[in-house]
């Protein structure tokens, strides 16, 4: 079984500040791993799908999922949904089962009322700024509380991953002399640049999705 308690130090070094949704984070991976029967990602044997938005309060959220589960942005294998919810689904890759699970509106309205919430954070106080005496309480509960009281653990489902295998070529840009993963590389003027560099040479930006 994973044991939020047990990622709790190095991913308070990895946020590093304290705060009620890194915890949160810990506790939702671990219940995803540990309903799916699942180690930490050492490579890519997990997909989380986090359903974060951006501008929106307790995106620290997705640090706690990335320190447990082992899925980063760094190796591919966490996506943001861009739902402003606080879901997560994760897929074990090579059975091809997930699950979600979500912190219970009720534990994240709790903290949203809470004097870090409304007389720190709403008022701009950054969270490294806010005392030990008013943030250690939220971090006890999210850390200490039994998952029916935090979470809703969803059923486990199959889910389909498609693999795209990293690309290992590369290039140098002619405008900029700097190195660019061949797929990314484009045309203009019949010279091999970066994205950027195409912008400013023509002017157009890069075309979206």
């Amino acid at each position: 079984m994973i044991d939020a308690k047990d990622y709790f130090e190095s991913g308070l070094q990895f946020h590093g500040h304290k705060c009620p949704a890194m915890p949160m984070g810990l506790r939702v991976g671990a219940a995803a791993m540990n309903a799916l029967g699942v180690e930490r990602a050492a490579d890519g044997q997990l997909l989380a799908f986090v359903e974060l938005g951006d501008n929106h309060c307790a995106t620290c959220f997705a640090d706690g999922v990335q320190m447990i589960t082992g899925c980063t942005f760094g190796k591919g294998n966490i996506k943001k949904l861009h739902y402003g919810k606080w879901g997560v689904t994760l897929v074990d890759v090579s059975s091809g089962r997930a699950v979600r699970v979500t912190p219970r509106a009720d534990a994240m309205l709790a903290n949203k009322q809470s004097d870090f919430f409304r007389n720190y954070r709403e008022k701009g106080v950054p969270a490294s700024a806010v005392p030990a005496g008013v943030v250690q309480p939220l971090v006890d509960r999210v850390m200490d509380s039994p998952d029916d009281a935090l979470l809703s653990i969803g059923e486990i489902f199959p889910f389909s991953v498609k693999s795209h295998p990293h690309s290992f070529s590369g290039l140098i840009c002619d405008e900029c002399g700097e190195m660019v993963v061949e797929d990314y590389a484009r045309l203009a003027d019949d010279r091999r640049v970066c994205i950027p560099c195409r912008e400013k040479l023509t002017g157009m930006p890069e075309p979206k999705g």
